[in-house]
């Protein structure tokens, strides 16, 4: 290898993991359409992870709701399940339900290589190191999908956003943001910038929506922000098959609904007749950890990622997710 192509090997390897694939893209005017299904009860599950006690748990959630839950999967439910039993068990589960693909979803069916590795459009903030695990993770995952015939085609046929109607709502699911299937804009940091206030102030007249639900920055948060146009509130699940929060060892959810929950919400608000609620989903921790050491020791990407999160969950607090720390 030459130098020019040592050059372009190494630029292409930095990028990899940060760079946001042009098809990821789209304009938020592409919400303003008829609504793709309506729900009384909406639970939108991001950050899956491939953690299936916490589907479990969903689901005893979900048969606790005086009224039928509409599930979507907005996205990144495949991530740890990089064995052919494990993955083809989620396949199984999650086929019936709404979902989104998520940038794991897209990277793991796209047929060729384009150095986008994970596709997770880190920020500077993220360390090279945490991309280079990912990257690392994408790999071992994207092997196990492409040993099932037809998966990879599914998953690269599912949408990247959906429009729901719930109540007097139209509600915009994404997995990144109103820009692109990986966007960081609606993480809580950005969201709190006033330098980024320019971001959403046209946002709801051009999409026609009043609630958006996404994941993908694996932290949680929930804005209610007035633009010129009315409000419109953001919400993060965070990751509904990780901790999110210090000390805590609970998933999280978004429960959209015309009904008050069941559940006891960890924090949440109400526009118009409709109410938004961050629900924790307590699963099953010691049996996921066990599965995920069994794939991913001591050693491995994952667990140097992952693993303390898992045990204790990330440095970050509920108020940060409402948006009242100080």
């Amino acid at each position: 290898m030459n130098a020019p192509q040592r050059t372009a090997a190494a630029a292409s390897e930095a990028a990899a993991g940060r760079m946001c694939p042009f098809d990821y893209r789209y304009r938020p005017a592409v919400f303003a359409r008829p609504p793709d299904f309506e729900a009384g009860t909406l639970y939108v599950v991001g950050g899956l992870y491939g953690n299936a006690a916490a589907l479990d748990e969903i689901g005893r959630m979900a048969a606790a709701e005086r009224t039928p839950v509409t599930l979507v999967f907005n996205g990144d439910f495949h991530w740890f399940d990089a064995d052919a039993a494990w993955f083809a068990g989620m396949e199984r589960r999650i086929a019936p339900h709404r979902a989104l693909r998520g940038n794991v979803e897209t990277e793991i069916a796209r047929p060729g290589d384009i150095g986008a590795g994970c596709g997770c459009a880190y920020p500077a903030t993220v360390s090279d190191e945490t991309v280079r695990w990912s990257n690392e993770i994408i790999a071992a995952l994207r092997a196990v999908a492409r040993a099932r015939a037809g998966v990879a085609e599914r998953l690269a046929a599912l949408p990247m956003h959906l429009v729901a109607r719930v109540g007097a709502l139209r509600i915009g699911i994404v997995h990144g943001d109103a820009w692109s299937l990986a966007g960081w804009r609606f993480a809580h940091d950005m969201l709190d910038d006033p330098a980024r206030a320019q971001d959403v102030t046209g946002l709801r007249a051009e999409s026609g929506i009043d609630m958006f639900a996404s994941t993908h920055t694996c932290l949680a948060a929930l804005r209610r922000l007035e633009t010129p146009d009315g409000p419109l509130t953001i919400v993060n699940n965070g990751a509904a098959g990780m901790p999110n929060f210090s000390g805590q060892t609970a998933g999280l959810i978004t429960r959209i609904a015309t009904t008050p929950s069941p559940h006891r919400p960890l924090y949440g608000m109400a526009q118009a007749d409709v109410f938004c609620d961050a629900l924790p989903v307590r699963y099953d921790n010691a049996a996921f950890l066990a599965r995920f050491l069994a794939r991913w020791p001591q050693g491995s990407p994952a667990h140097a990622s992952y693993f303390a999160r898992i045990g204790n969950g990330p440095a970050y607090t509920i108020a940060q997710a409402r948006g009242t720390a100080r």
